[in-house]
């Protein structure tokens, strides 16, 4: 079984964790004799013994000192869970790493003494204790019998609103509706390590959605187990920043619990259900940018873009532009305007999709075969700033971040009922400032050459940074003032 805070229950499976029909309600038959409880531990607690089941364990690991020192050594840690619901992380070292490791398995029950206690890390931490404890060689581990009184595991769940307030790293463990996912992706690592992840993007009833990556068999599951919006959890999820977005990475030791019972999950399913799924999300995550750093360009008005295009570029010159999305064009001459397309994900041979538009069947004709697809938006946008308005193509990764969908979404949504697209897509005009990078390119047209602007990338511009700015533009705004008085004045 597995509970979160909200009390509730679900059966677990030790890798893919699957409720069964039925959920057993927790009993409480108290602490064992001579045990203590490890809600209660601190670093004042002198002689006290646990009985605790192991509810993760993470990999034995070598170590070695950083202060030159030659030091090195092996590691472990678990985490346990007594039957009051009391959730602590252990580590273990060298001697006691090498004699307990192999015993420690998931789901073993265990009367454990003669450990110190220190603060939790928080970096790597997921239980709710302020302590965790560190066991050396004289520690005194015994395994008894299994402990119905104590369940499988404990979800300490926060929203992914939360999430972006917690300093990083941190480690955490969410509750969230599958928006979208990715397929698989095999490759070797730089240590010669085969590897295979999957990121799903995922978002909960505080209306914010963050990508997380997937590993191993949780990777390879079918596609089925992430379509249809399912609500999941995730237990033991890494949280980093990269090029300020925010990743999650689910660990080794971590869970993912598929159709939850907890009272999170049906909170989460009834606002996906009453309007969430058309709702405007705050992405943590920024797609691609793992991949590639925002594009730098001059940074201009959508006054001084238009001027450029008009006056015509050598080859081609990058803009980067504040403003806000004002329209999306989604008909024209009363026709609805396709949004999107079927792209191509088979890998080229340096193991990036091949991203060319499929026919109706699916056949790319670079590939020259049907394979995997997947949905890319094409979007024309019109953005605003102070200055000035103009009409974009606006291509997938920054499409998706200007209106704060994911492609498939916006897919279902055309599919099911244009109506509700246009609303949602309504929703989002003028909301929110954008960092908007435009690409002004020489091309020839009929034998003429004509200059063509797009939008190759747009990032949501955090609001502290979006006012420094502003700040910015108003004093030199003031000081070509004060120097144009002053040459008057002369």
């Amino acid at each position: 079984r597995v509970t979160s805070r909200g009390g509730s229950s679900t059966h677990v499976d030790p890798l893919v964790l699957a409720p069964l029909s039925t959920a057993s309600p927790r009993r409480m038959s108290g602490l064992p004799a001579g045990c203590f409880p490890i809600s209660a531990l601190s670093n004042y607690s002198k002689g006290w013994k646990i009985r605790a089941r192991v509810t993760s364990r993470g990999q034995l690991r070598s170590w070695q000192s950083k202060n030159g020192s030659g030091a090195e050594g092996k590691v472990f840690n678990v985490d346990v869970l007594d039957c009051e619901g009391g959730e602590i992380r252990c580590n273990f070292f060298n001697q006691a790493a090498e004699l307990h490791f192999e015993k420690m398995n998931v789901g073993k029950c265990f009367e454990m003494s003669k450990g110190s206690l220190r603060i939790a890390n928080r970096q790597y931490n997921t239980t709710n204790h302020k302590y965790e404890i560190t066991f050396d060689k004289e520690a005194i581990i015994e395994e008894v019998a299994d402990d119905a009184a104590i369940e499988k595991m404990k979800l300490n769940l926060i929203n992914m609103r939360a999430v972006a307030g917690k300093q990083l790293p941190c480690a955490v463990d969410l509750c969230g509706v599958v928006v979208s996912f990715k397929q698989p992706l095999s490759f070797t690592s730089k240590a010669g390590k085969d590897l295979t992840k999957r990121e799903v993007v995922i978002a909960d009833d505080s209306a914010t959605s963050m990508t997380v990556t997937l590993w191993g068999e949780r990777a390879q599951k079918e596609d089925k187990v992430f379509e249809g919006n399912p609500v999941i959890c995730l237990k033991g999820v890494t949280v980093t920043e990269f090029q300020k977005g925010r990743f999650g990475s689910l660990r080794e030791d971590g869970f993912l619990v598929l159709d939850p019972k907890e009272t999170e999950a049906e909170r989460v399913r009834q606002w996906w259900s009453q309007g969430g799924s058309s709702a405007s999300l705050q992405a943590l995550s920024i797609e691609g940018v793992a991949a590639s750093r925002a594009p730098k360009g001059k940074t201009a008005t959508l006054e001084e873009v238009r001027q450029v295009a008009e006056q015509g570029v050598p080859d081609q010159e990058l803009f980067n532009v504040y403003c806000r999305l004002s329209v999306v064009q989604t008909k024209k001459q009363g026709e609805d305007q396709p949004l999107f397309y079927n792209a191509c994900q088979e890998p080229k041979q340096n193991g990036l999709p091949c991203n060319r538009r499929v026919d109706t069947s699916g056949f790319c004709a670079t590939c020259n075969k049907v394979g995997k697809v997947a949905t890319r938006l094409n979007l024309r946008c019109k953005f605003s700033d102070a200055k000035d308005s103009v009409w974009l193509t606006t291509f997938h990764e920054g499409a998706q971040r200007a209106i704060g969908m994911e492609a498939d979404k916006v897919k279902e949504l055309d599919g099911s009922n244009r109506e509700s697209l246009e609303s949602a897509l309504r929703s989002t005009y003028l909301q929110r400032p954008l960092q908007v990078t435009i690409r002004a390119k020489q091309e020839v047209y009929q034998n003429e050459n004509r200059t063509n602007i797009s939008c190759i990338d747009a990032r949501p511009v955090p609001y502290a940074e979006h006012g420094y700015q502003m700040l910015s533009q108003i004093q030199e705004m003031l000081l070509d003032e004060t120097i144009t008085a002053g040459v008057g004045g002369a």
